[in-house]
């Protein structure tokens, strides 16, 4: 057989689609029907609520309910969303990070009542919380603590689910928030050496098999559309992990020292405006995951053509699969070696973005490590966006069919009653809120009782791995909320930095002389500083979007009031009053916007605080009317990506609503 060729083709990766909404039941029906059509392993979306430990009947949980995902509470959820799958041989992905010991826990309940043993199971749990306080937001609890659940994990996993990922490093949300593929690398790798440092200081798995914890942590990576410097960017995280295995830990086994990664190519880069722009960015950006053979994916998930817009239909995640399905059997590019090999541009951007990596980890570790480097970490991401929404605004950056060829023709795959998206029952919050009681009524109360008595006693134990008791109180029936709770008594509330004070001011101050002109001028007519207040009500945690407006906003010299995520419309009314403002500005990406926006105008509104209120985040054209007619100023999207524009805009309303003040 010729040298460049291998002699015989690659096995395909795991082709997984993100998938789950409402509840067990209808999510349950999804993945057969995605199984159906080939896909080869299931990837879970949670909800907000299971993701951040509510039950559906807490107020936080409110509009939130199988909102981005499925709604899972206890065991007889788990029984019903896994029902008629073959767990013993199924590779299950589980996105869940705060409570991903207590969904594991599930998960090998379920498996084991349905007499599969824990260490027949296959899958992952991306358990990464440190990119939650850097990112994604969907934490619960401290940093420290919420790293001992990791370790905790970890050493459960490889003693006795030796199959399991207990820990999926994910540079995919760094991305998201703004990342440089230096930093992206660099906050990857240093968390994944933040992990495996907590789980040698607790002592939990034995020195002779350090190599399998080192050889079970995974990563979840992105793959931005800037094909060459993504490929380039996966070699480099593949040499400097390996550097890491040998260097830092003594692995030596190759095998261990493997850099095994899955993927969901960038949906940061996917537009609202000419949606079907967005296949070919979906093509383009999984070709860099799989061609190179040396750093090819090991699972692939890919989104929606319409992930902008809203929650995709099955048919629009049957797209994105027969996309993988095609790269896979009908192109060539599993027959060969590694095509890169030998390439003078690969190896020398591998070498730039190895050095720049590098340089980047050595700052983290001066900072005492990636958990204590989260302010800084999160400053740097935050400056990161704002130079990324820069050039998009200056068209430095072009993103066809938002801010470069923009004439388009009307799109058929918007055009139907449904907007080209799937709208989840409004029903399921009170389903599940009488599910819950339901539950509550039959199961045996003294033995969850029990089993949450002794969960809290190994809590407050920093010694004792808390697997055990968790499995114990998935076993006795306890629910999402009641597992937090007691981690939340035991450990403590915490609120991630914003990222918003640690950012540098602008480099180009020049670009912001009109705003700027404008705020001062009606600064000036108002008696006062412009005063906004950026909040986001709910569990959404994507602050990307409300860290920008809240930037730019002081960046053009309003005073700002931002306190971060999650936050009740109770909690947002009360500061705008305390506060005085003069705008509230909120943001919601995960589609509760038609329940919270409208409640924090009532609220406000029994404030007596009567002030414009603008609204941002992923909402369709109907919804919009909706919230304008229930006395929201503004709606935004993400097609409106000139944040100068949006402030500009803000300053009028401020300005309008003043005049009328002075006339009534």
């Amino acid at each position: 057989m010729a040298e460049h060729r291998l002699p015989q083709r690659d096995r395909p990766w795991v082709m997984r689609t993100y998938a789950g909404h409402s509840d067990a039941r209808r999510s349950n029906e999804l993945y057969k029907g995605n199984l159906a059509k080939g896909q080869t392993g299931l990837s879970i979306a949670f909800d907000l609520p299971t993701q951040t430990g509510y039950d559906p009947d807490h107020v936080l949980a409110r509009g939130e309910v199988g909102k981005v995902g499925v709604s899972i509470v206890h065991k007889g959820d788990m029984h019903q969303l896994l029902d008629g799958i073959p767990l013993d041989e199924m590779n299950t992905s589980m996105t869940i990070n705060a409570t991903a010991a207590w969904l594991l826990g599930l998960y090998v309940t379920v498996a084991e009542e349905n007499g599969v043993g824990r260490a027949e199971l296959k899958g992952t749990t991306q358990n990464d919380i440190i990119k939650e306080y850097l990112s994604r937001g969907t934490y619960a609890f401290p940093p420290e603590p919420s790293m001992r659940l990791i370790a905790d994990m970890v050493a459960f996993s490889v003693n006795e689910v030796p199959s399991w990922n207990p820990t999926n490093i994910c540079s995919y949300h760094l991305q998201e928030a703004g990342a440089t593929p230096v930093q992206e690398i660099a906050y990857a790798l240093s968390t994944g050496i933040a992990v495996l440092d907590e789980v040698k200081a607790r002592g939990q798995v034995a020195e002779e098999d350090f190599p399998k914890v080192f050889g079970r942590i995974s990563f979840f990576v992105n793959a931005g559309i800037r094909l060459i410097e993504e490929v380039a960017k996966l070699r480099t995280m593949g040499r400097l992990w390996n550097e890491i295995g040998r260097e830092r830990y003594g692995v030596s086994d190759e095998k261990m020292l493997r850099f095994r990664y899955g993927v969901q190519v960038n949906s940061l880069g996917l537009t609202e405006a000419q949606p079907e722009n967005n296949i070919q960015r979906i093509v383009l950006e999984a070709l860099a995951v799989t061609l190179s053979r040396d750093a090819r994916a090991r699972a692939i998930q890919l989104p929606a053509w319409n992930e902008a817009m809203g929650l995709p239909r099955p048919w629009d995640q049957q797209w994105s699969l027969r996309i993988q399905q095609v790269l896979a059997s009908e192109t060539d590019l599993l027959e060969y070696p590694d095509i890169f090999e030998g390439s003078v541009v690969m190896d020398g951007l591998v070498e730039e973005l190895s050095e720049g990596a590098r340089a980047e980890m050595a700052v983290v570790e001066e900072h005492g490590g990636a958990v204590a480097a989260v302010p800084y970490m999160k400053a740097r991401l935050v400056e990161s966006h704002r130079e990324r929404v820069a050039r998009i605004e200056s068209g430095e950056q072009k993103v066809v069919g938002q801010n470069s060829f923009t004439e388009s023709e009307d799109s058929p795959l918007t055009a139907g009653a449904d907007g080209g998206i799937l709208t989840p029952d409004p029903e399921v919050e009170r389903e599940r809120i009488e599910a819950l009681e339901q539950w509550k009524a039959e199961r045996d109360e003294a033995a969850v009782t029990e089993a949450l008595e002794e969960l809290g006693r190994v809590a407050a134990d920093e010694s004792a791995n808390v697997m055990p008791a968790t499995i114990a109180a998935a076993e006795a029936g306890a629910t999402t909320g009641e597992w937090a709770a007691v981690l939340r008594d035991a450990f403590g509330a915490y609120r991630a930095p914003t990222g918003v004070d640690g950012a540098a001011p602008p480099g180009d101050r020049e670009e912001l002389a009109v705003i700027r002109g404008r705020v001062d001028e009606v600064s000036e007519r108002i008696g006062h500083r412009i005063k906004i207040l950026v909040g986001k009500p709910g569990l959404d945690g994507h602050s990307n979007g409300s860290e920008q407006i809240a930037l730019r906003a002081r960046d053009a010299g309003m005073e700002v009031i931002y306190q971060g995520i999650r936050l009740t419309p109770e909690e947002i009314a009360e500061s705008a009053l305390q506060e005085d403002v003069d705008v509230v500005g909120l943001s919601i990406l995960s589609g509760s916007h038609l329940e919270l926006v409208p409640e924090v105008v009532r609220r406000l509104r029994e404030e007596g605080v009567a002030v414009p209120v603008v609204a941002g985040g992923i909402i369709p054209p109907a919804d919009a009317t909706r919230l304008r007619e229930a006395g929201v100023d503004g709606v935004y999207t993400p097609k409106d990506f000139d944040i100068n524009k949006i402030m500009g805009e803000i300053v009028s309303l401020v300005e309008q609503r003043a005049a009328a003040g002075a006339t009534a």
